[in-house]
């Protein structure tokens, strides 16, 4: 695959065999997104996992202590009151018959669904537009709820979702590259907290084995896991 000037320029600056410090890493990544837009800061973690087995995927939620410098677009599937809290609480789009017809058509214009446990028999049927995407409502991330008010506060102000792939990897945002320094270790810290915590007892083995931080236009730079969770402690 043939890249720009521009990524090999960055490139060149990143030592593909070095495991760098956090604050060292994140410096470099902000010097190495050098697009003209404000790019998007993501971290991959590679588990010892077997996402083969249930007790084994890892999948969780983390609020951001800054936020993702995204406004995401939430989509709210509710009945009556319900609709009234949503629609206060600042959702994007609120409803149900009419927005499950437009996402069964193939509608995915919106980042997050919120729904209420009285309606999934309904969403339950978005399964095949929803699943692949990552948005299909689940409990287990706070987006199956009664509570709708404060799930879209949460997600409105910076809580992620995350789930490991096929692969066993954790891919997430945590931040933009105008963000400074402080405000991408704090947020990088919350979540490497979180995946450290919500570690299968199954799992066996090491389990965090890698990783890599970059910007959306950027290389990949590997952090150094022994001091990244030394400093967790």
């Amino acid at each position: 695959m043939k890249h720009s000037r521009r990524f090999e320029a960055a490139k060149a600056k990143v030592d593909r065999l070095k495991e760098y410090d956090v604050d060292e890493a994140l410096q470099l990544l902000k010097e190495t997104a050098t697009a003209k837009a404000d790019e998007t800061v993501e971290i991959a973690v590679n588990l010892g996992v077997d996402p083969r087995k249930a007790d084994q995927l890892v999948r969780g939620t983390v609020a951001l202590p800054h936020g993702t410098g995204k406004t995401l677009r939430v989509l709210v599937l509710a009945k009556g009151a319900k609709q009234d809290e949503a629609r206060t609480a600042g959702a994007d789009f609120i409803g149900l018959e009419d927005y499950v017809e437009k996402i069964s058509g193939g509608w995915t214009d919106f980042d997050a669904v919120i729904a209420t446990p009285d309606v999934m028999a309904q969403v339950g049927k978005l399964g095949k537009v929803l699943g692949p995407r990552g948005l299909m409502p689940n409990p287990k991330s706070g987006t199956v709820t009664m509570d709708v008010a404060n799930a879209v506060k949460e997600i409105k102000g910076g809580r992620i979702d995350f789930r490991t792939d096929k692969f066993g990897i954790l891919h997430a945002i945590i931040g933009k590259a105008s963000f400074d320094v402080p405000k991408l270790r704090d947020n990088l810290y919350e979540f490497a907290r979180v995946v450290n915590r919500i570690k299968p007892a199954s799992a066996k083995g090491q389990y965090v084995t890698g990783i890599t931080i970059s910007s959306t236009f950027g290389p990949g730079i590997k952090l150094n896991r022994q001091a990244l969770f030394t400093a967790l402690k």
